[in-house]
């Protein structure tokens, strides 16, 4: 006979591995039920009549979604994967279906181009490319869970992606993650872990409770200092990631998910404006490692106070540190390493670069602890910010 220890280690690896089989027997049983339709109407089927518009809401995708035959579904994911992969409202399974498409197509044509490419600079170009699409084809294609949804892809500059841990259609609790600064697509494997961490220590603590984890890379983040002090880019973020939390409730299957939106450094910035500006569906925001969130208040980001959590390391220097005032100051800072800015230092008046210290009880919000881990230590197996960011996710 084990230790008591031991057989609660046990028991709770066996609540873990019969709720991921749970979670899978579900999807399975949804494709099925797709086939057997498909089968019953016929896999060839004239194009549906009629698309919404552009602006169409979320709730209105959902519901032309709705009224398709399995067989117009199936053809619209073939023929227009473009229409139905980056759409709000559209289900995750139908999204992550029609990017992969769209993700071979872009690996082909980016073959197709090396093949004709003059010169060994272009060639190596298009391989660092390749590289970076294939880095996010082969965590598409890992079989072990939690399985992994393409909700948004686009090459295109820096590049961006939406990727899912676990189908967040049937998912009772949904967490949505800003990265920061310098992300870009070669980045989502890296900010993917981060998202995946935060899943994990959910599935520790409520074992049989199924967690969604959403990478929501679908802005142009800063590249340099100078950019991240502005807060245009965040701004400019702010519609997209109002309608794509609008989608994740209006694809939900069920009761309403508990739904989390969380940024970390520049993010969280991006976070703040599109709750102040836009709103945005969640029952609770949390930012870690913040510069500011475009407001003074927790009241002012749509949401009750007691819903609105921030954490800051002590050692993280995103707080000491705030906005050149003048354009020398702004050249100074874009030579400058944002570890070595002891000139920005700031007074201790809780204003950060976008408003007051989110962590800073004056700001009318909740905290919750994190470890001397740095700017980026969040998400380190050590840190209580962990705990914190699961149990935020969980409502606990």
């Amino acid at each position: 006979m084990g230790s008591p220890a031991a057989v609660g280690q046990v028991a709770a690896a066996l609540r873990e591995a019969l709720a991921l089989a749970d979670a899978a027997d579900r999807e399975a049983a949804s494709r099925l039920a797709e086939l057997s339709g498909a089968a019953r109407t016929g896999w060839v089927e004239r194009p549906p009549p009629g698309r919404p518009a552009g602006d169409a809401t979320p709730a209105v995708v959902r519901a032309w979604w709705a009224g398709l035959t399995p067989a117009q579904r199936r053809w619209l994911v073939l023929h227009e994967p473009a229409r139905i992969g980056s759409r709000d409202g559209g289900p995750a399974a139908a999204r992550d279906q029609a990017n992969r498409l769209l993700l071979a197509g872009h690996r082909e044509a980016l073959l197709a181009a090396r093949r004709s490419a003059a010169g060994e600079r272009g060639r190596r170009r298009i391989d660092r490319a390749l590289a970076v699409l294939d880095g996010l084809a082969g965590r598409l294609a890992a079989t072990s869970p939690p399985r992994a949804y393409l909700l948004g892809l686009d090459p295109r500059g820096d590049g961006r992606a939406i990727v899912a841990l676990g189908n967040p259609d049937r998912a009772g609790r949904v967490l949505t993650y800003v990265p920061g600064m310098t992300s870009d697509l070669a980045d989502v494997p890296g900010e993917l872990s981060r998202a995946a961490r935060v899943q994990a220590r959910c599935t520790a603590l409520a074992p049989g409770a199924e967690t969604a984890a959403v990478l929501w890379l679908d802005y142009d983040a800063p590249d340099f200092l100078p950019e991240a002090s502005s807060p245009a880019q965040a701004r400019d973020a702010g519609p997209a990631l109002h309608r794509f939390q609008e989608g994740l409730r209006a694809t939900h299957d069920g009761p309403a998910a508990r739904q989390t939106v969380l940024g970390h450094s520049y993010g969280s910035l991006v976070v703040g404006s599109a709750a102040r500006d836009h709103g945005l569906a969640a029952d609770a925001l949390a930012f870690v490692g913040s510069p500011g969130v475009g407001v003074d208040r927790a009241g002012a980001l749509g949401l009750p106070p007691e819903r609105v959590w921030s954490s800051t390391a002590g050692d993280d220097v995103i707080g000491l540190v705030e906005p050149p005032r003048d354009l020398a100051g702004r050249a100074v800072l874009a030579a400058s390493p944002l570890a070595s800015a002891a000139w920005l230092l700031r007074p201790d008046d809780h204003q950060l670069w976008f408003g007051h210290d989110p962590s800073d009880p004056g700001f009318g919000g909740r905290t919750f602890p994190s470890g001397r881990y740095g700017h980026t230590g969040y998400w380190e197996p050590g840190n209580p910010a962990l705990d914190g960011m699961a149990r935020i996710v969980l409502g606990r």
